[in-house]
């Protein structure tokens, strides 16, 4: 088996018996699911998130960009894993965070890390996608500065609309994982 199937395998037996709960639970979507993704059991982990991390960078290892980078909180464990990797791998990629609202204070950035400029090419990251709605705020807050992604890549896709969401909006989503590859083991 190939290293990054290697990786994949052992990263989808992290999710399935650390952070995948069958019980109803309320989305912050606002819709009620019979199961959690509680995918910080997977990213605040030193395994999870290093695997992670070397997943991605595999799917952007051909394009040219400028930074990853997403939403904080899911974001957040993921970003600084790609930071290290790519640097410990020869090839490193700026990292950025984009709060939910800008800081009250100090220069009042609502994107924390490098400076990202008009017509920086970017690819977003998240945890678990199920509407979107994390994507599509944080594309808002890009829009407004002259920013296009055209990638986006989560860790788990539940498969409540994210993709075609973000597709909408001329943005891929690629995810690690699907829900359903989840929910048959």
């Amino acid at each position: 088996m190939s290293g990054l199937l290697q990786c994949r395998k052992k990263l989808l037996d992290i999710i399935i018996n650390n952070a995948y709960f069958k019980e109803k639970i309320i989305l912050s979507s606002g819709k009620e699911s019979d199961y959690y993704i509680d995918a910080r059991l997977v990213t605040l982990s030193p395994e999870g998130v290093y695997l992670c991390a070397k997943l991605i960078l595999d799917i952007v290892k051909e394009d040219d960009l400028d930074a990853i980078g997403g939403p904080t909180l899911g974001a957040d464990p993921m970003v600084g894993a790609i930071g290290v990797l790519s640097y410990q791998e020869g090839n490193p990629v700026n990292t950025f965070i984009i709060r939910k609202a800008p800081k009250a204070h100090g220069k009042q950035q609502q994107i924390e890390g490098p400076v990202l400029n008009k017509g920086s090419k970017i690819v977003l990251i998240d945890d678990v996608a199920t509407t979107g709605k994390a994507f599509l705020e944080s594309l808002d807050v890009l829009d407004k500065m002259g920013i296009s992604v055209k990638k986006a890549i989560c860790v788990v896709d539940r498969r409540e609309g994210a993709k075609e969401a973000l597709a909408k909006r001329g943005c891929e989503l690629i995810s690690l994982f699907d829900i359903s590859e989840i929910h048959k083991k």
